[in-house]
Protein backbone atom coordinates (compact mmCIF):
# COMPACT_ATOMS: atom_id res chain seq x y z
CA UNK A 1 0.00 0.00 0.00
CA UNK A 2 1.35 3.41 -1.01
CA UNK A 3 0.78 5.95 1.76
CA UNK A 4 0.36 9.43 0.32
CA UNK A 5 0.07 11.10 3.72
CA UNK A 6 3.58 10.05 4.80
CA UNK A 7 5.25 10.75 1.46
CA UNK A 8 8.23 13.07 1.26
CA UNK A 9 8.30 15.63 -1.53
CA UNK A 10 9.49 14.68 -4.98
CA UNK A 11 8.71 13.06 -8.31
CA UNK A 12 7.38 9.52 -8.04
CA UNK A 13 9.69 6.88 -9.54
CA UNK A 14 8.64 3.74 -11.39
CA UNK A 15 8.15 1.51 -8.35
CA UNK A 16 5.84 4.13 -6.80
CA UNK A 17 3.92 4.50 -10.05
CA UNK A 18 3.35 0.74 -10.06
CA UNK A 19 2.07 0.99 -6.49
CA UNK A 20 -0.17 3.89 -7.54
CA UNK A 21 -1.77 1.63 -10.15
CA UNK A 22 -2.19 -1.20 -7.64
CA UNK A 23 -3.83 1.20 -5.15
CA UNK A 24 -6.22 2.64 -7.73
CA UNK A 25 -4.74 6.12 -8.07
CA UNK A 26 -4.39 5.35 -11.78
CA UNK A 27 -6.98 3.11 -13.44
CA UNK A 28 -7.99 1.95 -16.91
CA UNK A 29 -10.66 -0.38 -18.38
CA UNK A 30 -7.88 -2.58 -19.78
CA UNK A 31 -4.73 -3.60 -17.92
CA UNK A 32 -1.93 -1.04 -17.68
CA UNK A 33 1.04 -2.69 -19.38
CA UNK A 34 4.59 -3.05 -18.12
CA UNK A 35 5.93 -1.13 -21.12
CA UNK A 36 4.01 1.98 -20.08
CA UNK A 37 6.17 2.44 -16.98
CA UNK A 38 9.15 4.71 -17.55
CA UNK A 39 11.73 5.57 -14.84
CA UNK A 40 9.73 8.59 -13.64
CA UNK A 41 6.56 8.67 -15.74
CA UNK A 42 3.72 6.60 -17.14
CA UNK A 43 2.79 6.48 -20.82
CA UNK A 44 -0.86 7.38 -21.40
CA UNK A 45 -2.90 5.60 -24.10
CA UNK A 46 -5.49 6.79 -26.58
CA UNK A 47 -9.00 5.46 -26.09
CA UNK A 48 -11.28 3.97 -28.78
CA UNK A 49 -12.64 7.26 -30.20
CA UNK A 50 -11.39 10.62 -31.37
CA UNK A 51 -13.44 13.77 -31.98
CA UNK A 52 -12.43 16.35 -34.55
CA UNK A 53 -13.11 19.79 -33.04
CA UNK A 54 -13.87 23.22 -34.43
CA UNK A 55 -11.47 24.75 -31.90
CA UNK A 56 -9.27 24.02 -28.91
CA UNK A 57 -10.77 24.81 -25.51
CA UNK A 58 -10.28 24.58 -21.75
CA UNK A 59 -13.18 23.64 -19.44
CA UNK A 60 -12.17 26.24 -16.79
CA UNK A 61 -14.62 25.61 -13.91
CA UNK A 62 -16.75 22.96 -15.65
CA UNK A 63 -16.25 19.37 -16.75
CA UNK A 64 -15.09 18.64 -20.27
CA UNK A 65 -18.41 16.89 -20.90
CA UNK A 66 -20.50 19.88 -19.77
CA UNK A 67 -18.45 22.30 -21.88
CA UNK A 68 -19.33 20.14 -24.84
CA UNK A 69 -23.02 20.40 -24.02
CA UNK A 70 -23.91 17.74 -21.44
CA UNK A 71 -24.54 15.28 -24.23
CA UNK A 72 -22.73 12.70 -26.29
CA UNK A 73 -19.49 14.23 -27.54
CA UNK A 74 -20.40 13.38 -31.11
CA UNK A 75 -23.54 15.57 -30.83
CA UNK A 76 -21.78 18.69 -29.51
CA UNK A 77 -21.67 21.84 -31.63
CA UNK A 78 -17.90 21.87 -31.02
CA UNK A 79 -17.48 18.49 -32.72
CA UNK A 80 -17.05 18.25 -36.49
CA UNK A 81 -16.61 14.49 -36.77
CA UNK A 82 -16.19 11.31 -34.73
CA UNK A 83 -13.46 8.82 -35.62
CA UNK A 84 -13.05 5.23 -34.46
CA UNK A 85 -9.52 4.38 -33.36
CA UNK A 86 -10.18 0.65 -32.93
CA UNK A 87 -8.80 -1.86 -35.44
CA UNK A 88 -6.57 -0.16 -38.01
CA UNK A 89 -7.28 3.22 -36.41
CA UNK A 90 -7.74 6.56 -38.14
CA UNK A 91 -5.61 9.22 -39.80
CA UNK A 92 -5.46 12.59 -38.04
CA UNK A 93 -5.02 15.41 -40.54
CA UNK A 94 -2.54 18.26 -40.38
CA UNK A 95 -3.86 21.47 -38.87
CA UNK A 96 -6.97 19.86 -37.39
CA UNK A 97 -7.71 19.70 -33.66
CA UNK A 98 -8.84 16.42 -32.09
CA UNK A 99 -10.00 15.48 -28.61
CA UNK A 100 -9.30 11.90 -27.52
CA UNK A 101 -10.53 10.49 -24.18
CA UNK A 102 -7.60 8.54 -22.75
CA UNK A 103 -7.84 5.01 -21.37
CA UNK A 104 -6.32 6.07 -18.06
CA UNK A 105 -8.22 7.98 -15.38
CA UNK A 106 -7.09 9.28 -11.98
CA UNK A 107 -8.17 9.10 -8.32
CA UNK A 108 -5.33 11.07 -6.73
CA UNK A 109 -4.82 11.68 -3.00
CA UNK A 110 -5.01 15.28 -1.84
CA UNK A 111 -1.23 15.83 -1.77
CA UNK A 112 -0.47 14.20 -5.15
CA UNK A 113 -0.58 16.20 -8.36
CA UNK A 114 0.32 15.47 -11.96
CA UNK A 115 2.05 16.98 -14.96
CA UNK A 116 1.94 15.76 -18.54
CA UNK A 117 4.21 16.18 -21.53
CA UNK A 118 4.41 14.78 -25.07
CA UNK A 119 6.70 11.81 -25.59
CA UNK A 120 9.96 12.40 -27.49
CA UNK A 121 8.64 10.67 -30.60
CA UNK A 122 5.49 12.81 -30.53
CA UNK A 123 7.50 16.02 -30.47
CA UNK A 124 9.83 14.93 -33.26
CA UNK A 125 6.84 14.39 -35.51
CA UNK A 126 5.51 17.90 -34.77
CA UNK A 127 2.35 16.56 -33.14
CA UNK A 128 1.02 19.21 -30.77
CA UNK A 129 -0.60 17.50 -27.76
CA UNK A 130 -1.96 18.69 -24.40
CA UNK A 131 -3.77 16.89 -21.60
CA UNK A 132 -7.09 18.36 -20.43
CA UNK A 133 -8.82 17.56 -17.13
CA UNK A 134 -12.18 18.59 -15.74
CA UNK A 135 -12.57 22.05 -14.16
CA UNK A 136 -9.09 23.27 -15.04
CA UNK A 137 -7.83 26.59 -16.46
CA UNK A 138 -4.54 25.06 -17.65
CA UNK A 139 -3.30 22.40 -20.03
CA UNK A 140 -1.02 19.56 -18.84
CA UNK A 141 -1.29 20.50 -15.14
CA UNK A 142 -3.33 18.11 -12.98
CA UNK A 143 -4.34 19.54 -9.64
CA UNK A 144 -3.71 17.77 -6.31
CA UNK A 145 -6.43 15.26 -5.47
CA UNK A 146 -7.88 15.20 -9.01
CA UNK A 147 -10.47 12.50 -9.57
CA UNK A 148 -11.76 12.01 -13.06
CA UNK A 149 -11.11 11.36 -16.72
CA UNK A 150 -8.14 12.47 -18.82
CA UNK A 151 -8.49 13.87 -22.32
CA UNK A 152 -5.81 14.56 -24.89
CA UNK A 153 -5.92 17.38 -27.41
CA UNK A 154 -4.03 16.29 -30.53
CA UNK A 155 -3.12 18.50 -33.49
CA UNK A 156 -0.64 17.19 -36.08
CA UNK A 157 1.25 20.12 -37.58
CA UNK A 158 3.63 18.76 -40.23
CA UNK A 159 2.53 15.19 -41.04
CA UNK A 160 -0.81 13.37 -41.18
CA UNK A 161 -0.53 10.56 -38.62
CA UNK A 162 -2.40 7.26 -38.25
CA UNK A 163 -3.12 6.26 -34.65
CA UNK A 164 -4.95 3.40 -32.96
CA UNK A 165 -6.47 2.68 -29.58
CA UNK A 166 -3.55 2.14 -27.21
CA UNK A 167 -1.14 4.47 -29.03
CA UNK A 168 0.90 6.50 -26.51
CA UNK A 169 1.52 10.15 -27.35
CA UNK A 170 1.93 11.60 -23.86
CA UNK A 171 3.47 10.82 -20.48
CA UNK A 172 2.28 11.52 -16.95
CA UNK A 173 4.46 12.41 -13.99
CA UNK A 174 3.10 12.34 -10.46
CA UNK A 175 4.54 14.62 -7.80
CA UNK A 176 4.18 14.58 -4.04
CA UNK A 177 3.90 17.80 -2.08
CA UNK A 178 5.13 21.18 -3.29
CA UNK A 179 8.26 19.93 -5.00
CA UNK A 180 9.84 22.40 -7.39
CA UNK A 181 12.86 22.48 -9.70
CA UNK A 182 16.29 22.92 -8.14
CA UNK A 183 17.28 26.53 -7.58
CA UNK A 184 20.30 27.83 -9.46
CA UNK A 185 22.30 27.65 -6.21
CA UNK A 186 21.39 24.00 -5.67
CA UNK A 187 21.90 23.20 -9.36
CA UNK A 188 25.35 24.81 -9.31
CA UNK A 189 26.30 22.75 -6.24
CA UNK A 190 25.07 19.56 -7.94
CA UNK A 191 27.04 20.45 -11.06
CA UNK A 192 30.28 20.91 -9.15
CA UNK A 193 29.83 17.50 -7.56
CA UNK A 194 28.46 15.76 -10.67
CA UNK A 195 29.05 17.53 -14.03
CA UNK A 196 25.84 17.59 -16.07
CA UNK A 197 27.16 18.90 -19.41
CA UNK A 198 29.88 17.43 -21.62
CA UNK A 199 31.44 18.46 -24.93
CA UNK A 200 31.74 16.37 -28.09
CA UNK A 201 35.05 14.95 -26.87
CA UNK A 202 33.25 13.62 -23.77
CA UNK A 203 34.98 16.09 -21.46
CA UNK A 204 32.96 17.77 -18.71
CA UNK A 205 32.28 21.43 -19.37
CA UNK A 206 33.63 23.42 -16.38
CA UNK A 207 30.97 24.96 -14.17
CA UNK A 208 32.54 28.39 -14.79
CA UNK A 209 31.52 28.15 -18.46
CA UNK A 210 27.94 27.05 -17.77
CA UNK A 211 25.03 29.51 -17.63
CA UNK A 212 22.55 29.03 -14.78
CA UNK A 213 19.42 31.12 -15.26
CA UNK A 214 16.45 29.54 -13.50
CA UNK A 215 17.75 26.26 -14.89
CA UNK A 216 20.69 24.82 -16.82
CA UNK A 217 21.06 26.69 -20.12
CA UNK A 218 21.98 24.90 -23.36
CA UNK A 219 22.66 26.02 -26.93
CA UNK A 220 22.18 24.95 -30.54
CA UNK A 221 24.87 23.19 -32.61
CA UNK A 222 25.32 24.44 -36.18
CA UNK A 223 28.75 22.87 -36.69
CA UNK A 224 27.67 19.55 -38.25
CA UNK A 225 30.79 18.10 -36.63
CA UNK A 226 29.32 14.70 -35.80
CA UNK A 227 26.76 14.49 -38.60
CA UNK A 228 28.76 14.77 -41.83
CA UNK A 229 28.04 18.46 -42.20
CA UNK A 230 24.26 18.17 -41.72
CA UNK A 231 23.03 20.58 -39.01
CA UNK A 232 19.33 19.74 -39.04
CA UNK A 233 16.23 18.70 -40.93
CA UNK A 234 13.28 20.71 -42.20
CA UNK A 235 9.88 19.07 -42.69
CA UNK A 236 8.75 18.69 -46.30
CA UNK A 237 5.71 20.71 -47.32
CA UNK A 238 3.38 17.93 -48.57
CA UNK A 239 4.44 14.64 -46.98
CA UNK A 240 2.64 11.27 -46.87
CA UNK A 241 0.97 10.02 -43.69
CA UNK A 242 2.93 8.27 -40.94
CA UNK A 243 1.50 5.21 -39.18
CA UNK A 244 2.76 5.51 -35.61
CA UNK A 245 2.69 1.73 -35.16
CA UNK A 246 5.45 1.27 -37.77
CA UNK A 247 9.08 1.53 -36.61
CA UNK A 248 12.07 2.09 -38.94
CA UNK A 249 9.64 1.89 -41.86
CA UNK A 250 9.86 5.20 -43.71
CA UNK A 251 12.42 6.75 -46.05
CA UNK A 252 13.31 10.06 -44.37
CA UNK A 253 13.82 11.84 -47.72
CA UNK A 254 10.05 11.70 -48.34
CA UNK A 255 9.43 13.65 -45.16
CA UNK A 256 12.55 15.68 -44.38
CA UNK A 257 14.96 18.00 -46.15
CA UNK A 258 18.51 17.82 -44.70
CA UNK A 259 20.15 21.17 -43.97
CA UNK A 260 23.85 21.48 -44.78
CA UNK A 261 26.26 23.39 -42.57
CA UNK A 262 26.09 27.12 -43.49
CA UNK A 263 29.13 29.02 -44.68
CA UNK A 264 29.11 31.04 -41.48
CA UNK A 265 28.06 30.18 -37.95
CA UNK A 266 24.43 31.21 -38.41
CA UNK A 267 21.26 29.91 -40.03
CA UNK A 268 17.91 31.58 -40.78
CA UNK A 269 14.83 29.63 -39.73
CA UNK A 270 11.88 30.24 -42.04
CA UNK A 271 8.70 31.40 -40.37
CA UNK A 272 6.18 28.67 -39.50
CA UNK A 273 8.39 25.82 -40.75
CA UNK A 274 9.30 22.89 -38.52
CA UNK A 275 12.93 21.94 -37.89
CA UNK A 276 14.86 19.26 -36.07
CA UNK A 277 18.12 20.64 -34.63
CA UNK A 278 20.51 19.40 -31.96
CA UNK A 279 22.14 20.82 -28.85
CA UNK A 280 25.72 22.04 -28.63
CA UNK A 281 26.27 20.25 -25.34
CA UNK A 282 25.68 16.68 -24.18
CA UNK A 283 23.62 16.32 -21.03
CA UNK A 284 23.62 13.74 -18.22
CA UNK A 285 20.63 13.23 -15.94
CA UNK A 286 21.70 11.48 -12.71
CA UNK A 287 19.48 8.55 -11.64
CA UNK A 288 18.23 10.46 -8.58
CA UNK A 289 16.75 13.26 -10.71
CA UNK A 290 14.14 13.87 -13.39
CA UNK A 291 14.71 16.69 -15.88
CA UNK A 292 12.47 18.80 -18.06
CA UNK A 293 13.28 20.95 -21.08
CA UNK A 294 11.65 24.38 -20.82
CA UNK A 295 11.59 27.69 -22.69
CA UNK A 296 14.77 29.70 -22.12
CA UNK A 297 13.33 33.21 -22.41
CA UNK A 298 10.31 34.33 -24.40
CA UNK A 299 12.12 37.60 -25.02
CA UNK A 300 15.17 35.91 -26.55
CA UNK A 301 13.51 35.17 -29.88
CA UNK A 302 10.20 34.29 -31.45
CA UNK A 303 10.89 30.57 -31.70
CA UNK A 304 9.52 27.50 -30.00
CA UNK A 305 12.37 25.10 -29.24
CA UNK A 306 10.57 22.02 -27.98
CA UNK A 307 7.34 20.11 -27.74
CA UNK A 308 8.46 17.12 -25.69
CA UNK A 309 10.12 18.15 -22.45
CA UNK A 310 10.52 15.18 -20.06
CA UNK A 311 13.96 13.63 -19.67
CA UNK A 312 14.11 10.43 -17.66
CA UNK A 313 16.56 9.62 -14.87
CA UNK A 314 19.59 8.09 -16.54
CA UNK A 315 19.32 9.95 -19.85
CA UNK A 316 22.90 10.44 -21.03
CA UNK A 317 24.02 8.39 -18.03
CA UNK A 318 22.85 4.80 -18.46
CA UNK A 319 24.88 2.55 -16.20
CA UNK A 320 27.23 5.45 -15.48
CA UNK A 321 29.49 4.86 -18.49
CA UNK A 322 27.76 7.28 -20.89
CA UNK A 323 29.26 10.75 -20.77
CA UNK A 324 26.28 12.74 -21.92
CA UNK A 325 23.82 12.62 -24.81
CA UNK A 326 22.83 15.34 -27.25
CA UNK A 327 19.37 16.89 -26.91
CA UNK A 328 17.25 16.95 -30.05
CA UNK A 329 15.37 20.23 -30.44
CA UNK A 330 11.98 20.56 -32.14
CA UNK A 331 12.02 24.11 -33.46
CA UNK A 332 9.50 26.40 -35.10
CA UNK A 333 10.00 30.10 -35.81
CA UNK A 334 6.84 32.13 -35.18
CA UNK A 335 5.52 34.89 -37.43
CA UNK A 336 8.88 36.05 -38.83
CA UNK A 337 12.14 34.41 -40.00
CA UNK A 338 14.68 34.15 -37.20
CA UNK A 339 18.47 33.83 -37.33
CA UNK A 340 20.17 31.48 -34.88
CA UNK A 341 23.89 31.35 -34.18
CA UNK A 342 26.10 28.40 -33.36
CA UNK A 343 26.12 27.93 -29.58
CA UNK A 344 23.29 30.44 -28.98
CA UNK A 345 21.34 29.61 -25.82
CA UNK A 346 18.04 28.15 -26.98
CA UNK A 347 16.51 26.33 -24.02
CA UNK A 348 17.16 25.34 -20.44
CA UNK A 349 16.74 22.24 -18.30
CA UNK A 350 15.03 21.99 -14.94
CA UNK A 351 16.02 19.25 -12.51
CA UNK A 352 13.68 17.82 -9.87
CA UNK A 353 14.50 15.31 -7.16
CA UNK A 354 12.93 11.88 -7.24
CA UNK A 355 11.44 10.43 -4.09
CA UNK A 356 13.56 7.31 -4.66
CA UNK A 357 15.95 5.95 -7.24
CA UNK A 358 14.02 4.11 -9.99
CA UNK A 359 14.32 0.35 -10.44
CA UNK A 360 15.28 0.93 -14.08
CA UNK A 361 16.87 4.08 -15.49
CA UNK A 362 16.82 5.30 -19.08
CA UNK A 363 19.12 3.09 -21.12
CA UNK A 364 19.45 0.57 -18.29
CA UNK A 365 17.41 -2.38 -19.54
CA UNK A 366 14.65 -0.25 -21.08
CA UNK A 367 13.91 0.02 -24.78
CA UNK A 368 15.49 3.48 -24.97
CA UNK A 369 15.43 4.74 -28.57
CA UNK A 370 17.51 7.89 -28.12
CA UNK A 371 20.18 7.18 -25.49
CA UNK A 372 23.12 7.60 -27.90
CA UNK A 373 21.49 10.04 -30.29
CA UNK A 374 23.07 12.89 -32.15
CA UNK A 375 20.86 14.54 -34.79
CA UNK A 376 18.22 11.81 -34.71
CA UNK A 377 14.77 11.69 -36.29
CA UNK A 378 11.93 9.76 -34.68
CA UNK A 379 12.09 5.98 -34.54
CA UNK A 380 9.63 5.63 -37.46
CA UNK A 381 12.33 6.52 -39.99
CA UNK A 382 15.04 4.29 -41.42
CA UNK A 383 18.49 5.14 -40.19
CA UNK A 384 21.44 5.11 -42.53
Amino acid sequence: MLSASSMSEGVLADRELRAAVRDGWIAAPVAIEDGQFQPASLDLRLGPEAYQLRASFLPFQETVQSRLGDQRLAESDLVIDQLALTGVGATLQRGSVYLVPLLESLQLPSNIRGRSNPKSTTGRLDIFTRVITDATPRFDEIRPGYRGALYLEVSPQSFPVRVQTGTSLNQLRLLSGQTSPLSDTALHALYRDTPLLYDDDERPIPAERVVFNDGLCMGVDLSGKLTNGIIGYRAQSNPPAIDLSRVAAYDPTEFWEPIKRPARDAYILEANRFYILVSKERIRVPPEFAAEMVVYDAGAGEIRTHYAGFFDPGFGWGDGSILGTKVVMEVRAREVPFMVYDGQTSFKMWFERLRSRPDRVYGGGLGSSYQRQTLTLSKHFKRG
